[in-house]
């Protein structure tokens, strides 16, 4: 960067802001503006935007239909013929690529579209509904909907919905809506008003229904978002039990599976399914203490199409719920336990090795062995244990105050 220019770099994180827009009065509401997570898959890598002063950003959407109106502000911008051929970036032009089309930029035009909100009611098909509240206030009525490529008028609303991804989703990516294969669960926020029901857009997930021989499924989930408006409700817990109900009455559904998730996400898978296979009786506390069996397996995929992996993963979960640490015996067999499990893959990678032994020349195998020792493997399990049992604890407080 050329000296004295440093003033014209700004993080776009921090002078983006987003609005999910209800009345006229919310535009000039703080407490309805939200910030992006991060902003790399629009701005560049290093999320910073240069060439301008005093640099403002607003992207707002109508709260259900998702209208979205932009609007790019500035002080000064720097000039080409004046800084040795050094241009601004173009930021109308890395949001154009993003946005779906029709985007507004006329904030008098947005204005005009709040009161169409009155006639927005939700896409697809209810299947689900559902109360909470944030924070102990008052109860808020959700729902949500099934919605597939084929579902009239959906897409159009799903091109300006999936923008939401590229700011709170690392490595995210629009899906090819040609595929017939994708389907969608929209979560909605109903509520009254002096005019009559209205519904704010809360989050959504995409689920691809993979083939399995001969004419079965797996479904896969592959995005969950739920709008910043809208966390600590539990309503990606929500969406999930509605994702569960919806597929597992198909006879033709073998298990589910979910797509590279987030920590975030697992948590609230595992507390889901612990919570359901809970009440299962090849999970009762006095089966739980004998360890993981087809059992668990076979009961967890039939009433609620849970994998083994996973399967596995709960039993893990609700052991540890049902085990006393205080009781040393107890609390290491419950270690040494999961602990193998952890340790199977570097077990077989040592039969592997020892097989090449046999066929190697010294020098050949030498060179494959890997520098880590007995020692290295022992503290890198010990590691990974740890971390894995911080995370199950955070499920099992859950479990246990039912939030």
């Amino acid at each position: 960067m050329a000296d004295g220019l440093d003033h014209l770099v700004v993080d776009g994180n921090e002078i983006l802001e987003m609005k999910l827009v209800r009345t006229v009065e919310d535009l000039e509401n703080d407490d309805t503006s939200f910030a992006p997570e991060m902003c790399h898959q629009v701005f560049g890598e290093n999320e910073n935007i240069f060439g301008y002063k005093d640099l403002q950003i607003k992207l707002y959407y109508t709260a259900g239909s998702l209208r979205t109106y932009l609007s790019i502000t500035y002080s000064d911008k720097i000039d080409p013929k004046k800084s040795d051929g050094l241009k601004a970036d173009d930021i109308e032009g890395a949001l154009k690529n993003v946005l779906a089309p029709g985007f507004l930029t006329n904030l008098d035009v947005f204005v005009s579209k709040l009161h169409k909100e009155k006639s927005f009611t939700p896409y697809g098909d209810l299947i689900y509904s559902f109360t909470t509240s944030k924070d102990g206030g008052e109860p808020r009525t959700f729902e949500i909907y099934y919605c597939e490529v084929s579902t009239r008028g959906f897409l159009q609303f799903h091109r300006r919905l999936q923008t939401f991804l590229l700011w709170y989703i690392d490595a995210a990516s629009f899906i090819d809506t040609d595929d017939d294969q994708w389907t969608f669960f929209l979560v909605f926020e109903k509520y009254n008003t002096s005019e009559g029901r209205r519904y704010a857009t809360a989050g959504y997930s995409t689920v691809y229904r993979y083939y399995a021989y001969p004419q079965n499924k797996r479904p896969r989930i592959a995005q969950v978002l739920t709008l910043p408006p809208f966390r600590r409700m539990g309503i990606c817990a929500h969406m999930l039990k509605a994702i569960y109900s919806h597929f597992i009455a198909r006879p033709e559904v073998i298990d589910m599976t979910v797509e590279d998730p987030s920590k975030d996400f697992q948590r609230v898978r595992d507390y889901v399914d612990a919570k359901n296979c809970e009440s299962l009786p090849a999970f009762h506390p006095s089966k739980l203490v004998n360890g993981f069996t087809d059992e668990m397996a076979k009961e967890a995929c039939e009433k609620y199409k849970i994998n083994k992996l996973q399967a596995r993963r709960v039993y893990e979960i609700l052991r540890l719920k049902n085990t006393n640490t205080s009781d040393k015996n107890a609390y290491l067999k419950y270690r040494l336990n999961v602990k193998n499990r952890l340790n199977a893959p570097f077990q077989k990678k040592n039969l592997e090795m020892k097989k090449l032994e046999k066929v190697l020349k010294p020098h050949e195998y030498a060179a494959t062995v890997s520098s880590s020792g007995p020692s290295e493997t022992h503290a890198r399990l010990s590691t990974t244990y740890l971390a894995l049992e911080e995370e199950y604890r955070r499920v099992v407080h859950r479990l246990e105050n039912d939030i």
